[in-house]
C-alpha cells in the first residue's frame, strides 16, 4: 500500500475510534434511565477497534494510536520511517472526531463544554473519581503495556489466524472497564489530544501525561513481547491487526 493510503486509513480509523468511543460517552452515557453508562462506553471503544481492524487492518495495520505505532516499532514490527506519518494521521483523525462530537452535542439546548467535557482524560480534579497524578501515570503505563502484549501476541504469525481483532477489541473493553474511573481511560495519546484541544484549560495542561505514560507502556510492551515471543529459528514476523 502507498503511504498516502496508509495515512488516510489511520486518519479514518482513529476518527471512528474517537467518535465511537468518546461520542458514546458524550452523547449516550448520561441519559437518565436510558444511558449506556461507563460499561457501555467501554464496549463502544472495543467495538470501534474490532470494526476498524476488519475494515482497514489489511491497509495500514489499524494502529489508531501513537503508543501502538511506537510500541510496534520497539517490538520490531514497524518501520521507524513511517512513525511520523501514522502519528500525524492519528492526531488529525482524533481532532476531527472531537470536532464532530462537539458539533453534534452543541445541537442540544443549553450545551456547554465543561472543563471535563468531551470525555477528556485527566487526573486530580479531572479524574472521574479524583485519582492522583501518580495513580493515573501508573495505570496508563500498565494498561498500555498489556495492550501491546495483546496486540503483538494476537498478530503473531503463530497465533490462531483471524481472531486478532476480537482479542484486541476485547482487550480494549477490559482496559476501559478498569480505568475509566481513574483517568477516563486514554492508553492512546491521539484519543486524548483531540478532546483536549477543544476543551483547553486543565485538560490541555494535563495532556503531557497521556502522551508520556502510554508511550512508555507501549515501548515496554513491545520490547517485552519481542523478547518473550522470539523464535530463534525465525526472523521477527511483521505484524498487522489482521
Amino acid at each position: 500500500m502507498k503511504s498516502s493510503q496508509k495515512g488516510l486509513a489511520e486518519l479514518i480509523g482513529t476518527f471512528w475510534l474517537v467518535f465511537g468511543g468518546c461520542g458514546s460517552a458524550v452523547l449516550a452515557a448520561g441519559i437518565p434511565d436510558l444511558g449506556i453508562a461507563f460499561v457501555g462506553v467501554s464496549i463502544a471503544f472495543g467495538l470501534t477497534v474490532v470494526t476498524m481492524a476488519y475494515a482497514i487492518g489489511h491497509i495500514s495495520g489499524c494502529h489508531l494510536n501513537p503508543a501502538v505505532t511506537i510500541g510496534l516499532w520497539a517490538g520490531g514490527r514497524f518501520d521507524a520511517k513511517d512513525i511520523p506519518l501514522y502519528i500525524i494521521a492519528q492526531v488529525i483523525g482524533a481532532t476531527l472526531a472531537a470536532l464532530a462530537i462537539w458539533f453534534i452535542a452543541s445541537g442540544k439546548a443549553g450545551f456547554e463544554i465543561a472543563p471535563n467535557g468531551l470525555a477528556v482524560n485527566g487526573y486530580g480534579e479531572l479524574s472521574p473519581d479524583k485519582y492522583s497524578m501518580v495513580a493515573a501515570f501508573a495505570i496508563e503505563v500498565l494498561l498500555t503495556f498489556f495492550f501491546l502484549m495483546i496486540i503483538m501476541g494476537s498478530t503473531d504469525g503463530r497465533a490462531p489466524a483471524g481472531f486478532a481483532p476480537l482479542a484486541i477489541g476485547f482487550g480494549l473493553v477490559l482496559i476501559h472497564l478498569i480505568s475509566i474511573p481513574v483517568t477516563n481511560t486514554s492508553v492512546n495519546p491521539a484519543r486524548s489530544t483531540g478532546p483536549a484541544l477543544l476543551v483547553g484549560g486543565m485538560a490541555l495542561q494535563q495532556l503531557w501525561l497521556f502522551w508520556l505514560a502510554p508511550i512508555v507502556g507501549g515501548i515496554l510492551g513491545g520490547i517485552t513481547y519481542r523478547s518473550l515471543g522470539k523464535d530463534e529459528n525465525k526472523p521477527d514476523i511483521a505484524g498487522e491487526v489482521s
